[in-house]
């Protein structure tokens, strides 16, 4: 990974002291004066602070879900069609009096109070998410009715819009804010949130709500890799290591919301698992291609694979799909070796498909078959721990691959993921999709970042554990009353506080000019 050098090294490397009256656990921060100079002293230089990345995150989601296979029973659908189909389990999702603001002003609130953050140590917050519900103001400008009390103004960002991939480009946006000339040396915050929800149908029950919250900087245990330093191979360092991530980017109507009015979107089911199985193949040729020519730069000469992750997170609509996608990844990996052996081993057996190209495999069952069965090991190692919070609460839209990572971390040990690669594809109808990689930090001892950020996701299971279950009937009822509503002024929206987790922000009215109106349930 990249090391500081010079002046900007000996900044970083001085001893830290709290921000404020509050100090972060991560202990990753400086006095505002000193991490000015800091940057002062390395400007010029052509260096940018090291280990950028994840230093904490929050999941927020609803406290009431349905179960999936009763949902079945309701709509009267085959037995299956939801759990084993979809490989949904249950399905989180929000009452009239929760909207795309409140979800926002939860996990915000609740990432600042848990890691014990001051409201002024943040220079940058952006949103994104795909829940529109106003066309002008940004759910960027609600979420700093948070920073009143400290008098914080200064915050860049704004909201970033395009289906499920505006939470990536957020954090794209976030690590280059941190890197570049514009730092002050504040956190940057992310912020990913959507209610997923759809008309009765085949669709609904891919539906789900979340939010989530990231906090930004350097000296992070989950570090966006740009690739091997050279200085680190012994080789003459080069101004700026290449970015090691693969972009696709499409014209495409597969999933769209062009009715402003409406919170469902138009869906073509079929194109739209092309147009993403399409997108993994292609920002996985990219990323392959750059992380190769970095080995090839360093001397070494070999094909990158599936086995250079240890996790592999995906967005996630439905859990099924990510275990095809693990398949094609394979696929991939299969027609790009020069002498695949199909007689034995991780191939075998799939000599028949050798010749084929990628772009004739869409629609293919038996190559789909084959290549999931092959597969199968791979997912259960690298992918599967990751479903956690997909298949329990759903397609979260923005957050859901960042969901994935919340589940990978609470269900791992800091000893286990030190030092692996967490290979990520993050996917947006229309589309926009890109695949990166996050390496996690070496240091997984007690109190070290990477062992505080594990630890502080632990109680994902039993957070999920403690929702309250709702029949599909009362479900129905619920969704009813939200597409009745949700577009309407002057009105209280229905729902109760008895139906929220403690902490969590709430509609509380919209008047006469659509303006809204929130309360906080006390913790």
């Amino acid at each position: 990974m990249l090391r500081l050098v010079s002046r900007a090294a000996r900044c970083w490397g001085t001893r830290r002291v709290p921000l404020g009256p509050e100090r972060a656990p991560w202990g990753a921060q400086h006095p505002m004066a000193v991490q000015r100079a800091c940057l002062s002293s390395a400007a010029g230089t052509g260096t940018w602070p090291k280990d950028v990345g994840i230093l904490a995150l929050e999941v927020y989601f609803p406290a009431q879900y349905v179960e999936q296979e009763e949902l079945e029973r309701y709509d009267g659908v085959e037995a299956g069609k939801y759990t084993r189909g979809l490989g949904q389990k249950q399905m989180g999702f929000c009452a009239a009096h929760e909207d795309i603001n409140s979800l926002c002003l939860t996990v915000v609130q609740r990432l600042v109070e848990r890691g014990r953050l001051s409201w002024d140590s943040i220079g940058r917050l952006e949103v994104g998410t795909e829940t529109v519900i106003d066309k002008s103001k940004a759910v960027k400008t609600v979420l700093m009715q948070l920073f009143r009390d400290s008098g914080n103004t200064d915050v860049e960002g704004i909201d970033t819009t395009n289906a499920c991939y505006g939470g990536t480009a957020s954090l794209f946006n976030a690590a280059a804010w941190v890197e570049s000339s514009a730092w002050d040396g504040r956190y940057a915050v992310v912020v990913c949130g959507d209610i997923a929800v759809y008309a009765t149908g085949n669709a609904r029950p891919t539906g789900g709500a979340g939010a989530i919250a990231m906090l930004v900087g350097p000296n992070a245990p989950l570090v966006l890799e740009r690739g091997r330093c050279r200085e680190t191979l012994g080789m003459p360092a080069l101004p700026v290591p290449p970015g090691l991530r693969g972009t696709h980017m499409e014209h495409a109507y597969d999933f769209y919301k062009p009715d402003l009015a409406s919170e469902y979107p138009v869906v073509d089911g079929q194109l739209s698992i092309q147009c993403y199985l399409r997108a993994l193949d292609r920002c996985y040729a990219v990323y392959r291609r750059k992380a190769e020519s970095q080995w090839q730069q360093a001397g070494v000469q070999r094909p990158f694979t599936l086995d250079d992750f240890k996790f592999i997170i995906f967005h996630t609509p439905f859990c099924k799909l990510v275990q095809k996608s693990v398949g094609r990844l394979l696929l991939n990996d299969f027609l790009a070796t020069p002498n695949p052996d199909t007689a034995a081993g991780l191939y075998k057996g799939l000599q028949p498909f050798r010749d084929l190209k990628l772009e004739d495999t869409y629609t293919s069952k038996e190559v789909e078959k084959a290549f999931q069965t092959a597969s199968q090991e791979i997912f259960n190692q690298k992918t599967k721990p990751s479903l956690l919070l997909s298949s329990r609460n759903g397609n979260m839209y923005t957050p859901s691959m960042y969901g994935c990572l919340a589940s990978l971390l609470a269900q791992s040990s800091a000893r286990d993921l030190a030092g692996s690669r967490i290979g990520a594809f993050s996917y947006g109808s229309g589309l926009a999709a890109s695949m990166f990689s996050l390496r996690v930090s070496q240091d997984a001892s007690p109190g070290s970042p990477l062992d505080k950020l594990v630890s502080s996701l632990a109680d994902l299971p039993a957070r999920l554990d403690a929702r309250k279950r709702v029949a599909p009937q009362d479900f129905a009822e619920i969704m009813k009353r939200r597409e009745e509503t949700h577009h309407l002024a002057d009105h209280a929206p229905h729902g109760s506080q008895a139906d929220l987790f403690p902490g969590t922000w709430y509609l509380t009215r919209v008047d006469a000019k659509y303006r809204r109106e929130y309360a906080r349930k006390p913790i």
